[in-house]
Protein backbone atom coordinates (compact mmCIF):
# COMPACT_ATOMS: atom_id res chain seq x y z
CA UNK A 1 0.00 0.00 0.00
CA UNK A 2 2.89 2.38 0.80
CA UNK A 3 4.42 1.73 -2.62
CA UNK A 4 1.16 2.58 -4.37
CA UNK A 5 0.85 5.72 -2.26
CA UNK A 6 4.40 6.74 -3.14
CA UNK A 7 3.80 6.37 -6.87
CA UNK A 8 0.46 8.21 -6.69
CA UNK A 9 2.01 11.16 -4.85
CA UNK A 10 5.06 11.25 -7.13
CA UNK A 11 2.95 11.37 -10.29
CA UNK A 12 0.49 13.86 -8.78
CA UNK A 13 3.35 16.17 -7.77
CA UNK A 14 4.86 15.76 -11.24
CA UNK A 15 1.46 16.65 -12.70
CA UNK A 16 1.72 19.96 -10.84
CA UNK A 17 5.18 20.54 -12.30
CA UNK A 18 3.98 21.65 -15.75
CA UNK A 19 1.57 24.42 -14.65
CA UNK A 20 3.86 25.58 -11.82
CA UNK A 21 6.89 25.67 -14.13
CA UNK A 22 4.88 27.48 -16.82
CA UNK A 23 3.77 30.11 -14.30
CA UNK A 24 7.34 30.64 -13.08
CA UNK A 25 8.51 31.04 -16.69
CA UNK A 26 5.94 33.81 -17.14
CA UNK A 27 7.15 35.82 -14.14
CA UNK A 28 10.82 36.68 -14.42
CA UNK A 29 12.49 33.26 -14.82
CA UNK A 30 13.70 31.76 -18.10
CA UNK A 31 14.03 28.11 -19.03
CA UNK A 32 17.83 28.39 -18.82
CA UNK A 33 17.60 29.69 -15.25
CA UNK A 34 15.18 27.00 -14.18
CA UNK A 35 17.27 24.14 -15.60
CA UNK A 36 20.29 25.46 -13.69
CA UNK A 37 18.38 25.72 -10.40
CA UNK A 38 17.00 22.25 -10.88
CA UNK A 39 20.21 20.34 -11.60
CA UNK A 40 22.35 22.25 -9.08
CA UNK A 41 19.73 22.17 -6.34
CA UNK A 42 19.01 18.47 -6.80
CA UNK A 43 22.75 17.70 -6.89
CA UNK A 44 23.19 19.32 -3.48
CA UNK A 45 20.17 17.55 -2.00
CA UNK A 46 21.21 14.12 -3.29
CA UNK A 47 24.78 14.52 -2.04
CA UNK A 48 23.47 15.43 1.42
CA UNK A 49 21.10 12.44 1.27
CA UNK A 50 24.01 10.15 0.37
CA UNK A 51 25.40 10.78 3.86
CA UNK A 52 22.44 8.86 5.30
CA UNK A 53 22.58 5.75 3.08
CA UNK A 54 25.14 2.99 2.77
CA UNK A 55 28.20 4.26 0.93
CA UNK A 56 29.00 2.45 -2.31
CA UNK A 57 32.35 2.24 -4.04
CA UNK A 58 32.01 3.52 -7.60
CA UNK A 59 34.98 2.79 -9.91
CA UNK A 60 36.40 5.72 -11.86
CA UNK A 61 35.22 4.10 -15.08
CA UNK A 62 31.60 4.10 -13.88
CA UNK A 63 31.88 7.67 -12.60
CA UNK A 64 32.71 8.75 -16.15
CA UNK A 65 29.93 6.51 -17.48
CA UNK A 66 27.54 8.48 -15.28
CA UNK A 67 28.83 11.61 -17.01
CA UNK A 68 27.81 10.16 -20.37
CA UNK A 69 24.51 8.93 -18.99
CA UNK A 70 23.58 12.33 -17.60
CA UNK A 71 23.87 13.91 -21.06
CA UNK A 72 20.82 11.93 -22.19
CA UNK A 73 19.06 11.34 -18.86
CA UNK A 74 19.34 14.88 -17.48
CA UNK A 75 21.01 17.54 -19.66
CA UNK A 76 19.11 17.02 -22.90
CA UNK A 77 15.97 15.86 -21.13
CA UNK A 78 15.77 18.78 -18.68
CA UNK A 79 16.81 21.45 -21.17
CA UNK A 80 14.40 20.35 -23.89
CA UNK A 81 11.48 19.91 -21.47
CA UNK A 82 11.91 23.17 -19.56
CA UNK A 83 12.70 25.35 -22.58
CA UNK A 84 9.95 23.61 -24.57
CA UNK A 85 7.47 24.49 -21.84
CA UNK A 86 8.38 28.13 -22.42
CA UNK A 87 6.61 27.88 -25.78
CA UNK A 88 3.85 25.31 -25.42
CA UNK A 89 1.01 24.80 -22.94
CA UNK A 90 1.44 22.75 -19.73
CA UNK A 91 -1.32 20.40 -20.91
CA UNK A 92 0.52 19.52 -24.12
CA UNK A 93 3.75 19.05 -22.15
CA UNK A 94 2.15 16.62 -19.70
CA UNK A 95 0.45 14.65 -22.50
CA UNK A 96 3.76 14.27 -24.36
CA UNK A 97 5.46 13.15 -21.14
CA UNK A 98 3.19 10.09 -20.89
CA UNK A 99 4.44 8.87 -24.28
CA UNK A 100 7.90 8.03 -22.90
CA UNK A 101 7.23 4.24 -22.57
CA UNK A 102 6.53 4.14 -26.31
CA UNK A 103 9.91 5.67 -27.16
CA UNK A 104 11.58 3.39 -24.61
CA UNK A 105 10.13 0.34 -26.38
CA UNK A 106 11.34 1.60 -29.77
CA UNK A 107 14.90 2.15 -28.53
CA UNK A 108 14.88 -1.19 -26.68
CA UNK A 109 14.10 -2.84 -30.01
CA UNK A 110 16.70 -0.88 -32.00
CA UNK A 111 19.54 -0.94 -29.45
CA UNK A 112 18.92 -3.90 -27.14
CA UNK A 113 17.26 -6.04 -29.83
CA UNK A 114 14.28 -6.68 -27.59
CA UNK A 115 11.68 -8.70 -29.52
CA UNK A 116 8.38 -7.06 -30.43
CA UNK A 117 4.81 -8.28 -30.41
CA UNK A 118 1.97 -7.22 -32.68
CA UNK A 119 0.25 -5.62 -29.71
CA UNK A 120 3.29 -3.48 -28.92
CA UNK A 121 3.63 -2.34 -32.53
CA UNK A 122 -0.07 -1.46 -32.58
CA UNK A 123 0.35 0.46 -29.33
CA UNK A 124 3.24 2.46 -30.79
CA UNK A 125 1.23 3.37 -33.89
CA UNK A 126 -1.81 4.44 -31.86
CA UNK A 127 0.32 6.45 -29.45
CA UNK A 128 2.13 8.15 -32.31
CA UNK A 129 -1.22 9.07 -33.85
CA UNK A 130 -2.10 10.86 -30.61
CA UNK A 131 1.23 12.69 -30.54
CA UNK A 132 0.91 13.73 -34.20
CA UNK A 133 -2.64 14.96 -33.59
CA UNK A 134 -1.39 17.09 -30.68
CA UNK A 135 1.46 18.56 -32.74
CA UNK A 136 -0.86 19.35 -35.67
CA UNK A 137 -3.30 21.02 -33.28
CA UNK A 138 -0.48 23.21 -31.99
CA UNK A 139 0.71 24.00 -35.51
CA UNK A 140 -2.76 25.26 -36.44
CA UNK A 141 -3.30 27.14 -33.18
CA UNK A 142 -3.13 30.92 -32.99
CA UNK A 143 -3.22 30.89 -29.20
CA UNK A 144 -0.22 29.90 -27.04
CA UNK A 145 -2.65 28.53 -24.44
CA UNK A 146 -3.57 25.77 -26.91
CA UNK A 147 0.03 24.91 -27.71
CA UNK A 148 3.02 25.69 -29.91
CA UNK A 149 4.63 23.24 -32.32
CA UNK A 150 8.14 24.35 -31.27
CA UNK A 151 7.49 23.50 -27.65
CA UNK A 152 5.69 20.25 -28.49
CA UNK A 153 8.62 19.01 -30.57
CA UNK A 154 11.06 19.92 -27.78
CA UNK A 155 8.97 17.94 -25.28
CA UNK A 156 9.00 14.97 -27.67
CA UNK A 157 12.77 15.33 -27.92
CA UNK A 158 13.00 15.29 -24.12
CA UNK A 159 11.10 11.99 -23.97
CA UNK A 160 13.27 10.49 -26.72
CA UNK A 161 16.40 11.56 -24.87
CA UNK A 162 15.29 9.94 -21.61
CA UNK A 163 14.16 6.78 -23.39
CA UNK A 164 17.58 6.57 -25.05
CA UNK A 165 19.20 6.93 -21.62
CA UNK A 166 17.13 4.01 -20.30
CA UNK A 167 18.18 1.78 -23.19
CA UNK A 168 21.88 2.64 -23.17
CA UNK A 169 22.56 2.78 -19.42
CA UNK A 170 20.05 0.36 -17.93
CA UNK A 171 22.72 -2.09 -16.67
CA UNK A 172 24.84 0.72 -15.18
CA UNK A 173 21.94 2.19 -13.21
CA UNK A 174 20.87 -1.18 -11.82
CA UNK A 175 24.29 -1.78 -10.24
CA UNK A 176 23.93 1.04 -7.71
CA UNK A 177 21.56 2.50 -5.15
CA UNK A 178 19.28 5.18 -6.67
CA UNK A 179 20.77 7.88 -4.42
CA UNK A 180 24.26 6.95 -5.63
CA UNK A 181 23.11 7.12 -9.25
CA UNK A 182 21.38 10.46 -8.84
CA UNK A 183 24.13 12.17 -6.85
CA UNK A 184 26.65 11.47 -9.63
CA UNK A 185 24.21 12.15 -12.46
CA UNK A 186 23.10 15.51 -11.09
CA UNK A 187 26.66 16.49 -10.18
CA UNK A 188 27.84 15.89 -13.75
CA UNK A 189 24.77 17.69 -15.10
CA UNK A 190 25.63 20.71 -12.94
CA UNK A 191 29.22 20.70 -14.20
CA UNK A 192 28.08 20.45 -17.83
CA UNK A 193 25.31 23.06 -17.69
CA UNK A 194 26.52 25.72 -15.23
CA UNK A 195 29.50 27.05 -17.30
CA UNK A 196 27.05 27.93 -20.09
CA UNK A 197 24.31 29.36 -17.87
CA UNK A 198 26.12 30.98 -14.92
CA UNK A 199 26.30 34.46 -16.45
CA UNK A 200 22.61 34.25 -17.36
CA UNK A 201 21.56 33.07 -13.90
CA UNK A 202 23.76 35.59 -12.07
CA UNK A 203 22.16 38.44 -14.06
CA UNK A 204 18.67 37.68 -12.71
CA UNK A 205 17.26 40.47 -10.55
CA UNK A 206 16.33 38.25 -7.61
CA UNK A 207 15.13 41.18 -5.50
CA UNK A 208 12.47 41.89 -8.13
CA UNK A 209 11.20 38.29 -8.33
CA UNK A 210 7.69 37.82 -6.92
CA UNK A 211 7.52 35.76 -3.72
CA UNK A 212 5.22 33.35 -5.54
CA UNK A 213 7.86 32.68 -8.19
CA UNK A 214 10.50 31.98 -5.54
CA UNK A 215 8.23 29.42 -3.90
CA UNK A 216 7.54 27.88 -7.30
CA UNK A 217 11.30 27.42 -7.80
CA UNK A 218 11.56 25.82 -4.36
CA UNK A 219 8.74 23.43 -5.31
CA UNK A 220 10.31 22.53 -8.67
CA UNK A 221 13.71 21.75 -7.11
CA UNK A 222 12.75 20.33 -3.73
CA UNK A 223 9.46 18.55 -4.48
CA UNK A 224 9.24 18.10 -8.26
CA UNK A 225 12.82 16.88 -8.60
CA UNK A 226 14.34 15.60 -5.35
CA UNK A 227 11.32 14.42 -3.34
CA UNK A 228 9.52 12.89 -6.33
CA UNK A 229 12.61 10.92 -7.29
CA UNK A 230 12.72 9.45 -3.76
CA UNK A 231 8.99 8.59 -3.86
CA UNK A 232 9.42 6.93 -7.25
CA UNK A 233 12.36 4.90 -5.95
CA UNK A 234 10.25 3.64 -3.06
CA UNK A 235 7.50 2.55 -5.45
CA UNK A 236 9.87 0.91 -7.92
CA UNK A 237 11.35 -1.32 -5.23
CA UNK A 238 8.04 -3.17 -4.83
CA UNK A 239 5.79 -2.55 -7.82
CA UNK A 240 6.20 -4.11 -11.27
CA UNK A 241 7.36 -1.78 -14.07
CA UNK A 242 3.95 -2.17 -15.73
CA UNK A 243 2.16 -0.87 -12.64
CA UNK A 244 4.65 1.98 -12.27
CA UNK A 245 4.12 3.07 -15.89
CA UNK A 246 0.32 3.07 -15.46
CA UNK A 247 0.64 5.60 -12.64
CA UNK A 248 2.29 7.89 -15.22
CA UNK A 249 -1.20 8.59 -16.57
CA UNK A 250 -2.02 10.62 -13.46
CA UNK A 251 0.24 13.45 -14.66
CA UNK A 252 -1.91 14.89 -17.48
CA UNK A 253 -5.09 14.57 -15.40
CA UNK A 254 -3.63 16.72 -12.62
CA UNK A 255 -1.97 19.06 -15.10
CA UNK A 256 -5.16 19.69 -17.09
CA UNK A 257 -7.24 20.45 -14.00
CA UNK A 258 -4.67 22.79 -12.42
CA UNK A 259 -3.68 24.49 -15.70
CA UNK A 260 -7.29 25.33 -16.57
CA UNK A 261 -7.89 26.56 -13.01
CA UNK A 262 -4.83 28.82 -13.27
CA UNK A 263 -5.89 30.11 -16.71
CA UNK A 264 -2.71 28.80 -18.34
CA UNK A 265 -4.35 26.77 -21.12
CA UNK A 266 -7.44 26.08 -23.16
CA UNK A 267 -8.42 22.41 -23.39
CA UNK A 268 -9.87 21.46 -26.79
CA UNK A 269 -11.60 18.32 -28.01
CA UNK A 270 -8.63 17.45 -30.26
CA UNK A 271 -6.39 17.42 -27.17
CA UNK A 272 -8.82 15.08 -25.45
CA UNK A 273 -8.68 12.71 -28.43
CA UNK A 274 -4.88 12.91 -28.38
CA UNK A 275 -4.86 12.02 -24.67
CA UNK A 276 -7.06 8.99 -25.29
CA UNK A 277 -4.89 7.74 -28.18
CA UNK A 278 -1.64 8.19 -26.24
CA UNK A 279 -3.12 6.45 -23.17
CA UNK A 280 -4.32 3.50 -25.26
CA UNK A 281 -0.93 3.24 -26.97
CA UNK A 282 0.99 3.33 -23.69
CA UNK A 283 -1.30 0.74 -22.10
CA UNK A 284 -0.86 -1.62 -25.07
CA UNK A 285 2.93 -1.23 -24.98
CA UNK A 286 3.31 -1.69 -21.22
CA UNK A 287 0.84 -4.57 -20.86
CA UNK A 288 1.89 -6.57 -23.92
CA UNK A 289 4.26 -9.49 -23.39
CA UNK A 290 7.15 -9.82 -25.79
CA UNK A 291 8.04 -13.02 -27.63
CA UNK A 292 10.90 -13.50 -25.18
CA UNK A 293 8.50 -13.30 -22.21
CA UNK A 294 6.19 -15.86 -23.82
CA UNK A 295 9.12 -18.18 -24.60
CA UNK A 296 10.34 -18.03 -21.00
CA UNK A 297 6.85 -18.71 -19.70
CA UNK A 298 6.54 -21.72 -21.99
Amino acid sequence: MAAHGSMFLAEAFWGLMSPITKDALMHGITGIDLVTYRVCGAAGLFWVSSLFVRREHVPVKDIFMFALACIFGLCCNQCLFTIGLTFTSPVNASIMTTSMPIFAMIFAFLILHEPLSAKKVGGVLIGCMGAVMLVLTSAAAHNAKVGDIRGDLMIVGAQCSFALYLSLFNSLVKRYHPVTVNKWMFLWASLFITPFTFSHVSAVDYAALPTKTIWEIVYIVGVGTFFCYLLMMNGQKILRPTVVSIYNNIQPIVSVIVSIAMGLCIFKITQLLAVILVFIGVMMVTKSKSKRDLAQKA
